[in-house]
């Protein structure tokens, strides 16, 4: 007798074609029939949030993830990830290869998932509190567990090598605050922003936004990271193809340019090097 194997998922249920059973007849996304109603009827975030929250979202909540896709979209070539991507896309390689290599460099502690992470379990234990925020920004990595995580040397959420806010970032503060409640991890972070900045001596990153929006969403620090590698992989795949088209001589190269002479082969001699 053939043994039946079976797996367990609170998220996923399958009903098999009758002609055969490894074929779904009928797929239900926790308790929703995926095919014959989510998909007639509801968003993609709508979706998203139901597959990782496990119920409908509630009013407004597909528009702030929306909005929030679309701020963290395309991180931009200066962005690590997005240069990881870049490289593989110049080097011709598979088109799977450049999306990992964006996850990976994108999965740090350094504006990647990993400092999301954090973040998301900083508003977990210190919820408003700002006396509270402002001594574990400075202390973040205070567990002495053994972790694959070096202990943080930055404020979780704020760019130690900035000056100033940028630009998009604020904007993208005032839209995403309209979108969540009044109450929430959004409106403090807008309230007390140019506080917390003050005390940790430099400016909100993005990962310290996203990471708040996310809060607004409900998700903890899982949710969180895994939402944030998927969502800012569009703009490392189109960097990755267009650096693919326009090959290694327009590949941005940070530092004084190298010519090649004729032959191909380089040469250490001054005339060598671009003033």
């Amino acid at each position: 007798m053939a043994t039946e194997y079976q797996y367990h998922s609170n998220i996923w249920l399958e009903e098999p074609e009758a002609e055969n059973p490894f074929a779904a007849r009928a797929c239900y996304c926790r308790g929703y029939d995926v095919y014959g109603e989510v998909v007639r009827k509801a968003g993609w975030f709508e979706y998203l949030l139901l597959m990782f929250k496990g119920e409908r979202p509630g009013t407004g909540e597909p528009e702030l993830l929306e909005k929030l896709a679309l701020v963290i979209a395309n991180p931009g070539p200066r962005e690590a990830s997005v240069r990881a991507a870049m490289n593989a896309g110049v080097a011709g390689t598979n088109h799977s290869s450049a999306l990992m290599a964006a996850l990976a460099v994108g999965a740090g502690q350094y504006g990647g998932s990993q400092e999301l992470s954090v973040c998301i379990g900083l508003w977990q234990e210190c919820r408003f509190d700002f006396d509270r925020w402002c001594a574990r920004l400075l202390n973040p990595s205070d567990d002495e567990r053994a972790d694959i995580w070096l202990p943080m040397e930055h404020a979780p959420g704020f760019d130690p090598n900035g000056d100033v806010t940028p630009t998009p970032i604020l904007q993208s503060l005032d839209l995403l605050v309209g979108l969540a409640p009044a109450n929430g991890a959004l409106a403090w972070l807008k309230a007390n922003r140019q506080a917390l900045e003050q005390h940790v001596g430099y400016p909100l990153a993005m990962s310290g936004l996203a990471a708040a929006a996310l809060v607004d969403l409900g998700m903890d620090p899982d949710q969180g990271s895994m939402l944030y590698l998927m969502l800012r992989l569009p703009g490392a795949a189109a960097h990755a193809l267009e650096q693919k088209q326009m090959g290694w001589k327009k590949f941005p190269y940070y530092g004084p340019a190298i010519e090649l002479d004729e032959s191909g082969s380089n040469t250490d001699s001054p005339e060598a090097t671009r003033k």
